[in-house]
């Protein structure tokens, strides 16, 4: 079977390859702490702070050490969606009166209006930061450890089993739908819109998903075989430090300062 490149958007299955202090972070004051930070940035109102937030945020990943190009993917598969609010919002909000905005020559009904494009700017930039925190919660633990963490803050154990084998597995079923594609392929078939291509289609569908169910069971036998009784062994033992304490304290007041400098300096 050709080796193929792991998905780079979810953690690794091996330890990360970069020491940092993230990286040394208890995981679950680090997914705790993180979540609680994306909730603090997303009660932001105003636009400097939500900018402020993005440096934090970009600070972080060099601190973690973690791949800025990464960080930009996972930016690039939320552009769509945010440029629709850049778009839409300066043209959908409705105008108070003490809104700015600009009318196109006689067009009264096409009115822009600046109040909009700010909060929409608000948003996408709210939207940016959390996004970056991703790259630093997902890429600085092995996957196993993460979900680990999960299942101590009371997460179901069998859920993060579930998302393990699945991320263990689903390339291996992709792999398998290539190999089957391109034998169809070999044997002359092409897709067309006709009955054939829908039939071809269809039976490639069902023994994808009878071959896949083929590979569960032995999968699951082999398992059983090697003493699994419902629980995988703890990938990580998990000590809490004081150092983890005082991280997590540095980002709950990095939090409260930009719901303080939100809230009372922007709006006062």
């Amino acid at each position: 079977m050709p080796t193929e490149e792991r998905d780079w958007s979810v953690p690794p299955i091996a330890d990360a390859i970069f020491d940092s202090v993230i990286n040394r972070w208890d995981v679950r004051c680090k997914i705790v702490t993180i979540l609680v930070f994306s909730f603090a940035i997303a009660s932001l109102k105003h636009l400097t702070p939500a900018l402020v937030a993005i440096g934090i945020s970009s600070l972080v990943i060099l601190i973690a050490k973690t791949s800025f190009a990464k960080a930009l993917l996972r930016l690039l598969a939320i552009a769509g969606f945010i440029s629709m609010f850049l778009i839409v919002m300066p043209f959908s909000v409705p105008v108070h009166s003490n809104d700015t905005v600009i009318i196109f020559g006689k067009m009264d009904w096409l009115v822009f209006n600046l109040r909009g494009l700010l909060l929409a700017a608000t948003i996408a930039a709210k939207a940016v930061a959390i996004t970056l925190l991703m790259e630093p919660l997902l890429s600085t633990a092995p996957l196993p450890v993460t979900l680990h963490g999960l299942s101590k803050l009371g997460v179901p154990e069998m859920a993060g089993q579930m998302v393990l084998l699945s991320y263990r597995y689903l390339h291996v079923f992709r792999h398998e739908a290539r190999r089957m594609s391109s034998g169809m392929q070999v044997r002359g078939f092409r897709k067309h819109t006709n009955i054939q291509t829908l039939r071809a289609v269809a039976n490639f569908l069902g023994m994808l998903l009878v071959r896949s169910f083929e590979r569960t069971e032995r999968v699951f036998d082999a398992m059983r075989a090697r003493g699994y009784k419902g629980r995988f062994p703890e990938p990580a033992e998990l000590h809490l430090k004081t150092s983890d304490l005082l991280i997590t304290a540095l980002w709950l007041s990095a939090g409260s300062a930009l719901i303080i400098f939100d809230r009372i300096i922007c709006q006062g």
